[in-house]
């Protein structure tokens, strides 16, 4: 879907400039999640995607807020396997590094014979229109954010924002996106979302079909002012992986959707 916003351009020597696409809620001048995300999972995928091999597991820690200016990104090889290829990279701004994530890539091959237990995992999303965002939890399925913001499980069904403008957007990348959201999904209560992400982990046994990703909200557990979330990822054909991630309260700046 070309027509989707993107959340960077780039300049002359490849750094990420950030559109208004890019900011989140937390603060005026902060990236949001998603952004920083979606720069290190494209950086990572253009300098070291494979042909035959799955983008199996993408891992971020979110070290330091990034603000409202260029972002770098660098690379390197982990691991160069026959069957397991690890690569990492280190998102800095002004010369501190902001964010760290790793790249585990695996070869695609034959499923193993036998008959196999799968968990099951129903997802009813609604009908496609146009790229509104769709929400549902306690309430039935809605564009509007204030009819959600309560104790249900929640999930949602979403065009994710593109990660460079002019650029073809990347299945890979779109998951990341998404899957940031699983914070969305899990952290947010009848009070908004007081928790701030730490750290993304995306699984994947496959790539996304299609320009819309769902996500439904698998766990939710609380302690100590720490959460911890999962939820499972879906495209148009079914389940595709799983979001993890950590986060610490951060109730001062509590996110209110109520009035959305």
């Amino acid at each position: 879907m070309t027509d989707m916003p993107a959340m960077f351009t780039l300049d002359d020597d490849g750094r990420y400039l950030p559109q208004r696409w890019a900011y989140g809620r937390w603060a005026a001048d902060m990236l949001s999640g998603p952004a920083i995300c979606a720069a290190a999972a494209r950086s990572l995928e253009r300098a070291h995607g494979l042909p035959g091999f799955v983008p199996a597991r993408f891992t971020i820690d979110l070290f330091k807020a990034a603000r409202g200016r260029p972002l770098e990104v660098y690379t390197e090889v982990v691991r160069a396997g026959r069957r397991i290829h690890v690569a990492a990279a280190r998102v800095r701004q002004d010369g501190v590094d902001v964010a760290e994530a790793r790249l585990v890539q695996l070869r695609a091959t034959d499923t193993p014979p036998g008959a196999e237990w799968h968990s099951e995992h129903p997802f009813d999303p609604p009908a496609d229109t146009g790229l509104d965002w769709w929400y549902r939890s306690d309430h039935d399925w809605s564009t509007r954010m204030g009819d959600h913001q309560n104790a249900g499980r929640k999930s949602l069904w979403v065009v994710p924002l593109g990660a460079v403008e002019g650029e073809e957007r990347s299945p890979f990348v779109e998951a990341v996106i998404a899957a940031e959201s699983t914070s969305l999904v899990t952290n947010w209560g009848s009070e908004g979302i007081g928790y701030i992400n730490g750290d993304l982990t995306v699984a994947l046994d496959r790539l996304p079909v299609g320009d819309r990703i769902g996500l439904h909200a698998g766990t939710h557990l609380t302690a100590n002012g720490i959460s911890v979330g999962t939820a499972t990822l879906f495209d148009s054909r079914g389940p595709i992986g799983t979001g993890l991630v950590t986060a610490v309260g951060n109730a001062a700046a509590r996110i209110d959707f109520s009035g959305n």
